[in-house]
């Protein structure tokens, strides 16, 4: 890639993507760069950074919506929010622990990748808190789609569409999120020496009671010294004080269970958020896969007689963070038959470029699937402009 640009406003913006147009200039399309290594290496000339697309632009925190521009960092919408008890749901992963990467993400990169942490099992994903979006199309257009409140969407959902296309299909301009009340406290219940089978069946039981578990996940020997089994509630002191021990009595048939608070809960939530078991060593592939809870322990299982790999457990089992052996595929032939029939689906985090170019990134698309995905880009983006090849070869 031999320039940069790094437009200020949206008419800028769109001005740039309309000459790259012109000029038949693939463009590869980041905010901080901070998930760059995420996908395949994209087929670009130049980098369309939104990173001066930079300040929050509605906050009605009695409406409890937010809207920024793309580039704004994470770390200034939480911020904003922190100060009125306010958070984004969905609890966002933040990739730099695994990535290594260097500055901060940024809140349209955080749309984008529909970047989604432990409380999607209990408030739903990134995208379903994203209500509105602007975004330049392949065409150098500037496309509105959503508003202020869930309601206002009609005809095409653009929004989601956006919401996980990893700036394949138009880059954002501006976002707007509803947000959420932080809570007033919390508590961690921790059961010790499950195996992986027994373990999900006690996220199961807990995430299925009426005592609203919004983060439910399990560690496996080899990630905790033993095997260590978590499930978080939150909201106001009298109900947290209830709920901890009528969940403590549930899950009694899964062995006593442990209570975390304060910070040391939140800084093991966290490490779960970001997969920052993983991070180390860094020479290892990492992989995310997203399979129903039941089938999650057998197709470890299956996997593990294929080759050698660490992993962890969030939502309730239904994600499974996978350490294995870059050299190769990164173990991507294994994964992918290890969860044949499944249902699920495999992305490949981390792993050096040469195998990302060469190896499935994303779970393969069926012919039907692969040919309505072209059909949107083509419809959006017809020149291939935006991240060419990022999500799948020749797309």
């Amino acid at each position: 890639m031999t320039a940069v640009s790094e437009p200020t406003t949206e008419a800028e913006l769109a001005a740039a993507v309309s000459e790259a147009r012109a000029a038949g200039m693939p463009l590869a399309v980041e905010g901080r760069g901070t998930k760059s290594g995420i996908g395949r290496p994209a087929q670009a000339e130049a980098t369309l950074s939104t990173v001066k697309l930079s300040g929050i632009t509605l906050y009605e925190p009695s409406e409890l919506v937010i809207g920024a521009k793309a580039g704004t960092p994470l770390a200034e919408i939480e911020a904003a929010l922190a100060e009125k008890g306010q958070m984004l749901p969905f609890e966002p992963i933040d990739y730099r622990p695994i990535l290594a990467g260097s500055g901060g993400p940024t809140i349209g990169g955080v749309a984008a990748g529909n970047l989604s942490g432990p409380r999607r099992i209990a408030t739903g994903a990134c995208r379903d808190s994203l209500i509105g979006v602007r975004f330049v199309n392949g065409r150098g257009e500037i496309v509105k789609n959503g508003g202020r409140v869930m309601k206002n969407v009609t005809g095409l959902d653009l929004v989601k569409l956006m919401a996980g296309s990893w700036g394949t299909l138009g880059v954002m301009s501006e976002v707007i999120f509803k947000i959420l009340p932080v809570a007033e406290t919390n508590a961690t219940l921790l059961l010790h020496g499950l195996d992986d089978a027994r373990a999900v069946e006690a996220l199961a039981a807990g995430l299925g009671s009426p005592f609203e578990v919004t983060g439910a996940a399990h560690l496996p020997a080899g990630i905790d010294r033993v095997p260590t089994t978590l499930l978080r509630i939150e909201g106001f002191a009298p109900s947290i004080a209830y709920r901890k021990e009528r969940l403590r009595a549930l899950l009694k048939p899964f062995g006593a269970a442990d209570v975390l608070e304060g910070e040391a809960a939140a800084d093991l939530w966290r490490r779960v958020r970001d997969a920052a078991f993983l991070a180390e060593p860094r020479d290892k592939a990492v992989w995310r896969v997203s399979i129903a809870p039941s089938k999650a322990p057998s197709f470890v299982e299956r996997l593990q007689a294929l080759r050698d790999f660490r992993r962890f457990y969030d939502w309730g089992g239904g994600l499974v963070w996978i350490a294995t052996e870059a050299a190769g595929d990164a173990g991507s032939a294994a994964i992918r038959t290890a969860l044949a029939g499944t249902g699920g689906h495999a992305t490949l985090i981390r792993a050096p470029a040469e195998i990302r170019a060469a190896a499935d990134v994303f779970e393969p698309l069926p012919p039907a699937l692969r040919t309505v995905t072209e059909g949107i880009k083509t419809s959006l983006d017809p020149d291939r402009l935006f991240n060419p090849g990022r999500m799948y070869a020749g797309i």
